[in-house]
């Protein structure tokens, strides 16, 4: 009897190299179908994810799925991977799902948080979990400016070059800045029905200069028009990535919270 889960994983992208096998890296896949052989006493149950996190991302709520061979309840598969797994990646939440649900192909939206710290200097305890900015930045330029990332556009402009997807349009339901002044950080949310490779980090990458002034207030809807990767210049660093939720129904409406 082969039954499929739906787990749900945290993991701090630190040292790995990205969410997907790689041949001679360590990956969060790679961890996550060791711990499965182990406990199937098996060869490979091959793991599918929501989508890829590059080195250096984190999640916190990233979603998989996988057959196993047998079954156990969802609590005990819960606490036989934690028991396995390594420190810097954690089951949050399992349950058994329909044989036809997809981690991946399923979904109807994302949420991603963004965070930059804003010391001149690299912070030494969260330089690992921030991007950096030490350049002048005016909050309220960045507050204006986000919100011109809501509704359906063309992210030619803010997706990484060379990549295969040809159809770059995605909707963005909500688009946020948070100051949070005890840590001198700025904390963006974006959630939208998808996003293209490297499309967070670029799209941070465009306010932040926003703020500093190299662009104009509103040079997002240029950006959308030019669809030309290269006037988007910037792309944010990795390490203030967090893919925060996965969003399987219906429609985002009732979603956003």
């Amino acid at each position: 009897m082969v039954v499929r889960y739906k787990v749900t994983l945290a993991y701090d992208g630190t040292q790995f190299a990205g969410f997907q096998l790689q041949p001679n890296q360590r990956t969060v896949q790679g961890v996550i179908e060791k711990a499965l052989m182990i406990m199937a006493k098996s060869s490979r149950i091959p793991v599918s994810g929501s989508g890829r996190t590059d080195s250096g991302v984190h999640a916190l709520g990233q979603v998989i799925h996988f057959d196993f061979p047998f079954l156990l309840p969802a609590e005990k598969m819960l606490k036989a991977l934690n028991s396995l797994l390594p420190l810097d990646v954690k089951v949050v939440a399992c349950e058994i799902a329909e044989s036809n649900f997809h981690a991946r192909y399923n979904t109807t939206g994302k949420k991603y948080r963004y965070r930059v710290n804003l010391d001149y200097y690299t912070n030494p305890f969260t330089r690992f979990y921030t991007g950096h900015w030490k350049y002048s930045l005016d909050v309220k330029k960045v507050q204006i400016a986000v919100k011109d990332y809501i509704g359906t556009h063309d992210f030619t402009s803010f997706a990484a070059s060379g990549g295969s997807i040809k159809n770059k349009v995605r909707t963005i339901y909500a688009s946020t800045v948070h100051f949070d002044q005890p840590n001198n950080e700025l904390i963006f949310e974006f959630y939208g029905d998808g996003f293209l490779y490297n499309m967070v980090r670029i799209m941070v990458g465009v306010l932040l200069e926003i703020g500093n002034g190299r662009r104009a207030l509103h040079d997002i809807p240029r950006l959308y028009a030019v669809k030309d990767r290269r006037q988007a210049r910037l792309t944010a660093a990795a390490s203030g990535l967090y893919l925060e939720k996965v969003y399987y129904g219906d429609g985002p409406a009732d979603q956003i919270k």
